[in-house]
């Protein structure tokens, strides 16, 4: 005989407000009080049910903030209808899928609540952070900046939503308010800003450590932009990940029209690609609060109950990842749901002018309001995090990652005047780093090519991680190393392990593709410098190398040297840019990384033989200045700059030659150019090497000719503290020609051969070239003779 449900049970199935339950979301609730009583996380059923019906006020209320939020100065917690001067002129908002995150988020709290475990969470669509903030203030999960500024009384949540979309700037030019249009620094237990759709995806199940719980919050729209995340399933494993639940808020719209997967056919169509792609997919109702609960915790049932399978030797990976569906109308709870109103301002008017527009409003905030008696109960349920002996959800361990720092091998470096590989070096003292740190969990992103890149020996002790080794090959189904003919896919692998320690390795041209993922990140980071919390992850080195002075057997599609000069444009102190020219400063520029925090390392390393300029002990001196003389000459006439391998290698060809011809040189390495240029602000400033040192290494009033890496205009930029005019500092790089080409070929075609270097030195000398170079030397560096002449 079926047992009768309870007076809470029949209170709770009746719902609240627009929030309503259906007979599948009920049966599996019944299901799930029955397995958290028998667990002992609830000392009855009709606790559990208690909790969720303060879940649905909670969650009412956040709907009614949020709309709030976008259209309103203040908040009447009364319930009165707002006027027309409550309103915000100029409302602003991505209203509808906020509105949708509301129900994912308190559920999320709820699964928290009832477990007694506060999980990490994570938003891909980091715009519908007022779904976010606006249940943070509810439940006073506030971070730093926000305590005593927002809260759950009517002034407090009025002041959330002045400064929404308020603009307001302090006296230093940043931000006002603690609150952002995405997520940002002072979102409580915010892991990614989630503005660049499509990274979540690829990260999430690289995020959490075993022992430790994260929610995935995703949206159809991104399914769109990172394919990368189909492969998930492809990584997670038992033995070093934590438990994950990924649930797709399917609500069938993207700013404009509808999503691909509404055009294809819908949950239906998605629930068949996912399970094609190795998921485990279900259908919950995304417009309620207890359906996330529920799809939680069974999320990490299904994924535990097949850890024990292969445990047991019933089964083996890959795990068919569960993934939740949550099917919603874009905007549900508001007029204009179901739209392409819905996703910024769903009213067709402003409720500040428009008097039908106020009306429908009024009318629509009363169907979300909770009376404040109601929600201070409901408050109340929520506030257990003391009793619970857990910390809140701000305080989430993913959120607030402290890594142990990781021993640090020594550099070693082949004897000076011998060649070496700069990516053989690197490959060398990453095993040894490797094998240093067992306890750590490594993640390599590789797109591709590996060993052909010179890491053979990461590539034999870590191994790609794939499903069934293949016999011989260097891969194991617990290999370390993430291989996906992707980029972004690859970055997401290094980028999402902040518990542990990463690498990244990519072509220079085709790692432009990871520049989104990594900017998202740098910026992030910044962010929670100047918030007063700076990231304690360890430092994430991104090496480019078949970098564009040694790929011209390609074509020019394969020769460029961007991410460089992007990254370069970030903040110098987070977003360090390095170009070691020789083994051994390649080697301690991924010292230099991991002994940092919350930096990310783009080091442009050339994977063939060049000649070895330094011992490990000036390599260390040269990132302690970022750049280092290499010789000169007493009372010199001319510095000869170099950044970069190929062009430390013409510049000392050229110096060689002024040398023969009576001329008294100064030759100068730059390794690490973001530690030369003039700060923007004081945590640069700290970083940037100061003026007593930077004159002993670019004395004042010395002529100078450099030869980079990168284009040369975005370096003179970086370089104006040493750059005294046209007159006194002429530059060389690449100017955007290549081909089919060897090294030499490339070299010549930009114009940075050791003649071309000594062409413009004469100039700044100003003498006549001839006195430097041979009728025929002088007739190939200006486009007459035959180019073999300065090889």
């Amino acid at each position: 005989m079926a047992r009768q449900p309870s007076a809470a049970c029949d209170q709770w199935r009746g719902g609240y407000g627009v929030i309503q339950h259906t007979p599948q979301t009920c049966a599996r609730i019944a299901a799930m009080a029955s397995q958290l009583v028998a667990a002992n996380h609830a000392p009855s059923e009709d606790a559990v049910y208690a909790t969720l019906m303060a879940a649905d006020r909670i969650a009412s209320a956040t709907l009614w903030v949020v709309a709030h939020m976008t259209y309103a100065h203040r908040v009447d917690l009364s319930g009165a209808a707002l006027l027309a001067d409550d309103f915000k002129p100029t409302p602003e908002g991505h209203t509808g899928g906020a509105l949708n995150v509301a129900p994912a988020y308190v559920g999320y709290l709820t699964a928290n609540l009832l477990t007694a475990r506060t999980r990490g969470w994570l938003l891909g669509q980091g715009h519908c952070v007022a779904a976010i903030e606006a249940a943070n203030c509810l439940i006073e999960n506030l971070s730093p900046a926000q305590v005593g500024r927002y809260g759950p009384d009517e002034a407090g949540l009025s002041r959330l939503c002045a400064d929404f979309y308020s603009y307001e700037i302090d006296a230093a030019g940043r931000p006002a308010a603690p609150l952002g249009s995405h997520v940002n620094a002072h979102t409580a237990g915010g892991l990614s800003e989630g503005g660049y759709l499509g990274f979540a995806e690829i990260q999430y199940v690289h995020m959490p450590l075993p022992g430790e719980s994260l929610v995935a919050i995703l949206s159809d729209g991104a399914f769109e932009e990172q394919r990368g995340s189909d492969w998930s399933e492809r990584w997670w494993r038992a033995e070093d990940c934590g438990l994950v639940a990924p649930m797709m808020i399917l609500n069938g719209r993207r700013i404009e029209q509808r999503t691909e997967i509404a055009q294809d056919g819908g949950a239906d169509w998605l629930s068949r690609h996912l399970a094609v792609n190795g998921f485990d997919p279900f259908e919950i109702d995304g417009r309620d609060p207890a359906a996330f609960a529920w799809a939680i915790l069974e999320s990490e049932r299904r994924l535990e109950e097949a850890s024990r399978s292969i445990q047991d030797g019933g089964s083996v990976y890959p795990v068919k990842l569960p993934y939740a569906i949550a099917v919603t109308e874009k905007g549900f709870g508001f007029p204009g749901a179901g739209t392409n109103r819905a996703h910024n301002l769903p009213l067709e008017g402003s409720p500040h002018r428009d008097d039908q527009a106020r009306a429908e409003f009024n009318a629509a905030a009363q169907a979300l309001y909770v009376p404040a008696d109601a929600l201070a109960v409901s408050r109340q349920n929520f506030a257990a995090h003391i009793r619970q002996a857990r910390p809140k959800e701000r305080d989430n361990s993913l959120a607030s990652r402290h890594p142990p720092s990781p021993a640090l091998p020594p550099v070693t470096a082949p004897p000076m005047g011998e060649a070496a590989s700069s990516m053989a070096a690197i490959d060398a003292w990453f095993v040894a780093f490797a094998q240093a740190n067992p306890s750590h969990r490594f993640r390599i992103g590789n797109p591709d090519e590996l060993k052909s890149n010179q890491m053979g020996g990461t590539l034999d002790l870590l191994k790609h991680r794939v499903n069934r080794p293949e016999a011989g090959a260097p891969e194991s189904v617990h290999g370390a190393v993430i291989t996906a003919l992707n980029e972004e896919a690859a970055i997401g692998a290094a980028l999402g392990n902040k518990g542990g320690l990463n690498l990244a390795v990519s072509y220079e041209a085709f790692a432009v593709k990871m520049l989104g993922a990594l900017r998202q990140e740098i910026i992030f980071a910044r962010q929670l410098m100047e918030a007063g919390r700076p990231p304690q992850w360890i430092g994430v080195p991104v090496i480019a190398t078949s970098h564009t002075w040694e790929n011209g057997k390609n074509q020019q599609s394969h020769q460029d040297p961007t991410i460089g000069e992007a990254l370069l444009g970030e903040m110098s102190d987070i977003s360090r840019v390095m170009f070691p020219p020789d083994a051994a400063t390649a080697a301690e520029a991924l010292r230099q990384i991991y002994g940092a925090r919350g930096v990310i390392g783009c080091v442009i390393a050339a994977k063939r033989p060049t000649p070895c300029i330094f011992d490990p002990a000036a390599a260390r001196r040269a990132f302690e200045a970022g750049a280092i003389t290499v010789d000169g000459d007493s009372d010199p006439e001319l510095q000869l700059v170099a950044m970069g391998a190929y062009q430390l290698a013409e510049a000392a060809r050229a110096a060689a030659r002024l040398r023969e011809r009576g001329r008294r040189v100064q030759v100068t390495c730059i390794v690490e150019p973001g530690r030369l240029r003039a700060p923007r602000d004081a945590f640069e400033e700290a970083f940037v090497v100061a003026e007593g040192p930077l004159r002993t290494l670019f004395p004042t009033g010395l002529p100078r000719l450099l030869v980079t890496h990168t284009r040369p205009e975005p370096l003179i930029g970086i370089l104006r503290r040493i750059d005294e005019g046209p007159g006194r500092l002429q530059a060389h790089g690449y100017i955007s020609r290549g081909g089919t080409l060897d090294a030499a070929g490339m070299l010549f075609a930009n114009r940075c051969t050791w003649a071309h270097l000594v062409a413009s030195a004469a100039a700044l000398l100003q003498t006549e070239v001839a006195q430097f170079l041979s009728g025929a030397e002088a007739a190939a560096v200006t486009g007459a003779g035959d180019p073999r002449a300065v090889r």
